[in-house]
């Protein structure tokens, strides 16, 4: 029996579609099932996983309290640093700079990614360390400052790392926006700065907010730089994580952080998406 038109596109579709559906079944799907099974489990007296149904790890969620709440309030904060400083780069980019030179501009900007992040983490290590700022600013009389090992110096390392990726949707967000409407609002009376407020930064908040949930997203499970930079005192979740995994072999407990972890995750992106939806107007925003 000759397949009809339609049957065809769909087995091509689906021919199409299926690699990369199962290499997210096997890669992404199958792991977090196994997190969750590993969450309601017991640790084995040598340590890692014994089979057993309890709520217990997530009951103990609790000791864990200083990673959580460094990672609640440090994350958005980040985000938000992130944000002050790139809208302007980006305003500029896209609005500002010459068309000649724009996509050199761009790539100046993607250029950090070039480079190892660990290395670009030592390289603060070394700065913000005792041979570094401080050691300068003893040189005009200013002893005892102390920026490694800081929550200031975890903040300055997650704005430096993930800069980049708040630069970019504000920038195509700026990039596509039609230039006649600045136009009108000029040509009406309306003053830059309300020109910006009214019409500039409304309709670029779909990609504030894809900025704000991509570096959050990304910051809820960071381990590197709070891991340097902030010298073990100042522990994110991930950092937890490795220490339950790695260290303590202590799976089920870790599990079950990683579970509340994607629950946070999920909440953040919704929450991200709900506020994008009713600024923009539309149901029509990606924000990953």
């Amino acid at each position: 029996m000759p397949l009809t038109p339609n049957t065809k596109k769909r087995l091509v579709t689906a021919a199409l579609v299926a690699p990369a559906s199962i290499w997210l079944f096997v890669f992404l799907v199958l792991p977090f099932i196994a997190i969750i099974v590993f969450a309601f489990g017991e640790r084995a007296p040598e340590g890692g996983y014994q089979p057993a149904f309890t709520f217990a790890q997530f009951a103990n969620l609790g000791s864990r309290a200083a990673a959580f709440k460094n990672t609640l309030i440090l994350a958005p904060i980040g985000a938000v640093a992130c944000l002050l400083v790139a809208y302007p780069v980006a305003y500029y980019l896209a609005v500002k700079a010459s068309p000649k030179y724009r996509l050199l501009l761009v790539s100046l900007v993607v250029v950090p990614f070039w480079t190892s992040l660990l290395v670009r983490t030592y390289a603060w290590m070394y700065i913000l360390g005792a041979r570094g700022i401080p050691h300068l600013l003893e040189m005009v009389g200013i002893e005892n400052v102390r920026l490694l090992n800081t929550p200031g110096a975890v903040l300055l390392g997650i704005v430096y790392g993930y800069l980049p990726l708040m630069i970019m949707p504000i920038y195509v967000s700026l990039e596509i926006l039609d230039r006649r409407l600045l136009e009108a609002s000029a040509d009406l009376g309306a003053r830059p700065l309300s020109t910006f407020f009214g019409i500039t930064l409304p309709l670029s908040l779909p990609g504030v907010m894809t900025g704000i949930a991509l570096v959050t997203i990304l910051l809820l499970g960071e381990y590197l730089i709070p891991q340097l930079l902030g010298g073990g005192k100042v522990f994110f979740i991930g950092n937890a994580l490795v220490d339950l995994f790695l260290q303590s072999r202590n799976w089920p407990f870790g599990s079950a952080i990683a579970v509340t972890l994607v629950v946070v995750v999920v909440i953040v992106l919704l929450i991200a998406m709900r506020i994008a939806w009713r600024v923009a107007g539309t149901r029509q925003v990606d924000l990953v």
